[in-house]
């Protein structure tokens, strides 16, 4: 209750400017003090204002995040056409959208956890290869053996 009051009183309009503005605002902490019976308040910091990264104009984000569930819808709907039609128009495309798709994730993976601007460019570099192998490999899978499809095909029969 006097995390409320405390934020109504910063908050002079009410609760809306609290998600429109970009005001910092304190929520109180009680932590008892060892040599005292009362407790006393500190104060924590809390920013509402958006990212410092996003900019005002930039659909990239947006973008990237829509691209990464259509191709995941796309993975869902290729796995039936796989099985029911294989041929290499499948194969190829389930190589590029599987490559593409851990890619992608393998890249959040290194966002999260690497820290350092070498470090971060060594991952990257290694990504972009380990990717590029991965469609290469794929590739000529397709092109000198059975496929994707039939290989999967092969695997479930036996």
């Amino acid at each position: 209750m006097a995390a409320i009051v405390r934020l109504g009183s910063v908050c002079r309009r009410g609760v809306k400017p609290l998600f429109y503005q970009s005001t910092l605002l304190a929520r109180p902490l009680v932590v008892p003090h060892k040599y005292q019976e009362q407790p006393y308040q500190l104060t924590a910091k809390i920013h509402a204002s958006q990212a410092l990264y996003a900019g005002s104009g930039s659909k990239a984000a947006s973008l990237h995040w829509t691209a990464e569930r259509v191709l995941s819808i796309l993975l869902l709907a290729m796995g039936p056409a796989a099985y029911f039609n294989p041929c290499p128009a499948i194969d190829y495309s389930l190589a590029a959208a599987l490559t593409l798709h851990g890619h992608w994730g393998i890249g959040q993976v290194l966002t999260d956890y690497v820290h350092g601007d070498t470090k971060i460019k060594l991952a990257n570099a290694g990504l972009f290869l380990l990717s590029t192998v991965t469609f290469a490999g794929l590739c000529y899978f397709n092109y000198n053996d059975v496929g994707i499809c039939k290989a999967i095909a092969l695997l479930w029969s036996k």
